[in-house]
Order: structure tokens, then sequence, then C-alpha cells
């Protein structure tokens, strides 16, 4: 599309925003991005998404898309010249779209266990193994969870290797023994320039997250 505007409201650490950045990435789509500063959310953040306040946003010719599934359905609908992330079959599309919502589940176990503390830490890491465990089985042995191409569930998934040393430290476990296989993927993932480059380092969010639990109070 000829003199197109695409802009990113974004935050570096965010998964939801990593999803976006693949997204755009794959579909070789040009876009100009825009860091947020989370504690004092600025006012093209507040104009674009008024109702939840949250990046990701994405804003084309001026119009906003919030809500980061939302945003990379409507990247795959809108440059459909490009490579397709959902499946042309009606059945597997609304079976990746289901599995998309799972994935905010493993998230939120990944986000208790690198926010919590005391006893409830062991139960917060079985939470967060069985989730991660549940989406291993959808992948079975394929090389993607799109099949033999990287589509819509593996983008939506993506972001969290950039979590996965965070999630190991706070938990002592190994991703790499409990779920070998989503391991493998990931390293299949990061040979992708898309991947690789819009992906956090790993390091760089767990520093980030000791800061956001000191912030927090939490030691």
């Amino acid at each position: 599309m000829a003199n197109e505007e695409v802009i990113l409201l974004d935050f570096w650490p965010s998964m939801y925003g990593m999803r976006v950045r693949v997204a755009l990435a794959e579909k070789g789509v040009n876009f100009v991005y825009k860091e947020e500063n989370m504690v004092e959310k600025s006012t093209i953040l507040l104009e674009m998404n008024p109702i939840y306040k949250k990046i990701p946003v994405l804003i084309h010719n001026g119009k906003p898309i919030c809500e980061s599934l939302n945003v990379v359905q409507y990247i795959d609908e809108v440059w459909k010249d490009k490579v397709t992330f959902l499946p042309s079959d009606t059945y597997e599309k609304y079976q990746a779209l289901f599995r998309a919502d799972y994935v905010e589940k493993v998230f939120d176990t990944g986000r208790k266990l690198w926010m919590g503390k005391g006893g409830e830490q062991q139960r917060r890491k079985e939470n967060y193994i069985d989730s991660l465990r549940m989406l291993e089985g959808i992948l079975g042995d394929k090389l993607y969870f799109g099949g033999e191409k990287i589509g819509y569930l593996d983008i939506s998934l993506i972001g969290i290797c950039s979590w996965f040393y965070t999630y190991e430290k706070f938990g002592e476990f190994s991703t790499e023994v409990e779920t070998p296989k989503i391991i493998a993927w990931v390293k299949r993932c990061m040979k992708r320039e898309s991947v690789s480059k819009y992906v956090a380092e790993p390091l760089k969010v767990y520093d980030f997250a000791l800061k956001i639990r000191k912030h927090y109070g939490i030691e």
C-alpha cells in the first residue's frame, strides 16, 4: 500500500507487543515504533486507546486498532497479499483463534509465578508448567503450531520465550526439561529474523522483572 502510515505504540518487554512486532515483520510492513512510558502514559496513547489505555496500539493511517490479538488479525487481513497467519479452512481457523485465547492463561500463570512469593510458589510453578504442557500437546511433532509454516498461534505465543529465563529463575526449573518440544519450537522460531529482531533479550527482561518486584515490595 503506497503512502500508508503505520505506527506502533508499544512497551519493549510486553509479550503482547512482541506478537504485533513479529506479525508486522512477517508481513514485511514498515512501521514506526514509539516506546511508551507505562507510568506516565502519552497523550497519543490515551487518545488512541481511551477505553483500556494500554499498549500495544497499531495506528494505521490515523486509525487505531487495540488489543494485540485483534491487531494481529487486522494485520493478517489488511496485508493479505503477503504470507497468511490464519488457516483458510474455517474449522482450523477457529481452532487457532480458540487456542490463542488459551495463550492468555499461560501468560497469566507466568506472571503470577514471577510476581509471587512465599509458600504458594510451588503451586504457581505447577500451574504454569501445566499450561505450557497443554500447548506442547497441541504442538505435537509439528514444526510450528501453524504446521509447516509459522502461523497465528505461533505469533500469539512467541513473546513468551523472552520471559522463560525469568520464569525459570523464580520457579527454579528448566523449561527445556519440562517442555522440550516447546524449546525446540522456540529455537526454530528464533532463526527467523522477524522473531530474533523483535523479541526482547531474556536477561534484560529478567532485570526488568527484578525492578518491578522491588517497586511493589516483593523480595
